[in-house]
């Protein structure tokens, strides 16, 4: 049985993870703890945690993350959180000989005007999304870090791409949430209040990946089985919907009867996002959740969370 530490275990992706890794309990012993008991961001108790706890593997899910506007506003925090958090476990982990270590990356981080869809090889071969370009710099680092130790000290450091996620643990706030989460919140409120429309930011015309996470997270565990896996892997549906399309999609799903309208003094971000999956389908995996489907999942989910009073907002 191995050892696993997932890091950031509390957030979409590192729940998602933790879901996942409970279905194989004769496989994995986890080690959790809560943001109260390890400060990722202080390297000398990352160092002293791993040492006392000796992980076989290490998954590092956790991340400052945020929509347009959080990144756009605050990106002193995400490159200095997230820098920390990646360099003060990579290098720890390497220090305490932990076997394995799988990083998250994130498909932002691939240049904004990259081919379509985006292949491994397109990383930082182009200019950044200037309103995700404080997060992307940190993600890229904690890659080419995993990418660099393995190279030199032999170890099984690397990492996975996610697309753009959605799932249980979403983050609802009006602001900071992604581009879905948002919608939901929008729709579910405009519904209540018997509102006659509903605004979406930008144009509607930019394209984006979606992915439920728990399908990323199925992704990670078949990686993980690689003894040999790439530096990095995209992870994703290969399919992008408008966020016309997406809206649409989420009208539908929370059963608002008003019109969408668009504010076109808001930023669109990068107009066309969607990843290249044939590295991971030759490997032998492939996303199970339609959008369509997804969607539903995500709002009933966002409801239960609401009357439980655990839906982030």
């Amino acid at each position: 049985m191995q050892r696993i530490f997932v890091s950031g275990h509390h957030g979409m992706v590192g729940s998602a993870l933790v879901r996942a890794l409970r279905t194989k309990e004769s496989e994995y012993d986890l080690i959790l703890v809560t943001r109260d008991q390890l400060d990722l961001l202080d390297q000398s108790s990352v160092r002293k945690f791993l040492e006392e706890k000796k992980p076989d593997v290490v998954i590092n899910a956790a991340a400052k993350v945020g929509g347009i506007h959080a990144n756009d506003t605050y990106p002193a925090e995400f490159i200095h959180q997230n820098l920390l958090v990646n360099t003060n476990l990579i290098h720890s982990a390497w220090e305490n000989g932990v076997k394995r270590f799988l990083n998250m990356g994130s498909s932002c981080i691939y240049p904004s005007a990259s081919k379509q869809p985006i292949k491994e090889e397109y990383l930082l071969t182009g200019p950044l999304e200037k309103t995700n370009e404080a997060y992307a710099l940190a993600k890229i680092a904690g890659l080419e870090m995993c990418r660099h130790y393995r190279n030199q000290y032999g170890v099984l450091f690397h990492s996975v791409m996610p697309t753009n996620l959605y799932g249980p643990g979403d983050n609802y706030h009006r602001e900071n949430s992604h581009v879905l989460p948002a919608m939901i919140r929008r729709f579910h409120e405009a519904k209540e209040a018997n509102a006659d429309e509903v605004m979406i930011w930008g144009t509607g015309k930019p394209r984006r990946e979606l992915m439920h996470v728990d399908d990323l997270a199925k992704g990670v565990l078949f990686v993980l089985e690689k003894e040999d896996p790439p530096d990095w892997v995209n992870l994703g549906t290969g399919v992008d919907h408008s966020i016309i399309e997406i809206a649409e999609l989420v009208k539908q799903a929370v059963g608002f009867n008003g019109k969408i309208v668009y504010d076109l003094s808001k930023p669109d971000g990068m107009p066309l996002k969607r990843l290249d999956v044939s590295l991971a389908s030759t490997l032998g995996w492939k996303a199970e959740t339609l959008l369509e489907n997804g969607v539903k999942l995500a709002y009933a989910d966002f409801l239960v969370g609401l009357k439980a009073g655990t839906t982030r907002l």
